[in-house]
């Protein structure tokens, strides 16, 4: 199922210019703050009109602006899950997804509850109110309840941002079984690297009400002109598979033809993995280096150097694994003579990766 959008807007001091297509997967909105990310998925909803435009959901027109036609919210079939969970407070957990299957057309491809509930283990909460749940568990209903309206696709304001890191860390294995199990298309917005490097099939980038740079995770969080939230954003995405775990408490991991070790993940031997490395993380050097603590060293050959405006530079280096990028100073950079084509070797900390940057394919 693909989405396409084009349309255009004028508020008071801010215009929306936007246009793109989302193919089948989780197109994620990536962009700071004010950026126009919410007002595209909410006239995608139907919740605010355009004044100029066109909204076409795999061949289905929800909206056009020339010949006035908009499909009324509940018509669209599209769930939305929004930052906070927005429960019914009266309502106990099985009421409130009972009340998201209540909007399901009859034509439709139901969801089981019962598989609902397996998939974002809610089982035990059935019977509370939402009073009584986590910030975490309230998110996780309300994905239930979106899923069980027998969506078309899923709009997703970013779902995660009222969660600290250890909700989020939560949440996010239940999105990417959304993806990976469900199947169900999602629009999803976020400010968050994180997020990006686990969930997305494509990245739509906003700057300001327009479109800066459309792509896969990996090619949008190496550019750092179009990192939305900064430098420290910026990093590769590698894909690896679970190779075995290990007594010690480390899992290691296969990528390309090299090991990575990493604190024990959840996911059984012969997984595959979607791992964020930050480029802060990475420290680089000429010669492999020795008696180190470092249980991650990668060889590769510097493909460019990109100096900064400041005292930095951002080097990418190609392994086996996939590219590696690593923040150093222009001046390391210069000591060290990383030029294209320079054999070099990326150090990466064992305990630097954080819990949300390591997850499904």
């Amino acid at each position: 199922m693909t989405l396409s959008v084009d349309l255009t807007h004028r508020f008071a001091g801010f215009s929306l210019n936007v246009a793109f297509d989302a193919p089948p997967g989780v197109t994620v909105l990536f962009g700071r703050s004010g950026s126009g990310k919410t007002s595209v998925v909410n006239a995608v909803a139907g919740l605010f009109a355009p004044e100029q435009g066109r909204i076409v959901l795999d061949k289905t027109l929800l909206f056009d602006a020339t010949s006035r036609v908009s499909v009324p919210v509940h018509r669209r079939r599209l769930g939305y899950i929004f930052q906070e969970g927005r429960l019914f407070p009266h309502l106990t957990v099985r009421q409130n997804l009972a009340y998201g299957r209540w909007f399901a057309p009859k034509e439709a491809n139901h969801a089981d509850l019962g598989q609902i509930v397996d998939l974002l283990g809610i089982g035990p909460l059935l019977d509370r109110r939402p009073g009584a749940l986590s910030g975490g568990e309230k998110q996780r209903v309300a994905i239930g309840r979106a899923l069980l309206s027998a969506p078309r696709m899923i709009l997703a304001d970013e779902p995660l941002a009222a969660l600290d890191d250890a909700r989020k860390a939560e949440i996010l294995p239940y999105l990417e079984r959304l993806r990976d199990v469900m199947q169900v298309p999602m629009l999803y917005v976020t400010h968050s690297a994180a997020e990006v490097a686990r969930l997305a099939t494509t990245v739509v980038v906003l700057e300001g009400g327009r479109v800066i740079r459309q792509g896969g995770a990996a090619e949008v969080l190496a550019d750092p002109l179009v990192t939305p939230t900064g430098i420290r954003a910026v990093g590769a995405v590698l894909e690896a598979r679970v190779k075995v775990h290990h007594a010690d408490g480390l899992t290691e991991l296969e990528a390309g033809n090299q090991s990575l070790f990493l604190p024990r993940v959840p996911q059984s031997p012969g997984s595959a993995l979607r791992i964020r490395i930050p480029a802060q993380d990475v420290i680089l050097a000429r010669h492999r280096p020795d008696g180190l603590s470092a249980l991650n060293i990668l060889r590769g050959t510097v493909r460019h150097v990109r100096a900064g405006e400041g005292p930095g530079a951002l080097v990418t280096l190609d392994t086996s694994a996939g590219p590696v990028l690593a923040r150093v100073t222009r001046r390391s950079a210069q000591a060290l003579g990383l030029v294209e084509g320079v054999e070099a070797w990326a150090i990466i900390k064992t305990v630097a990766l954080a819990p949300t940057d390591i997850g499904g394919p």
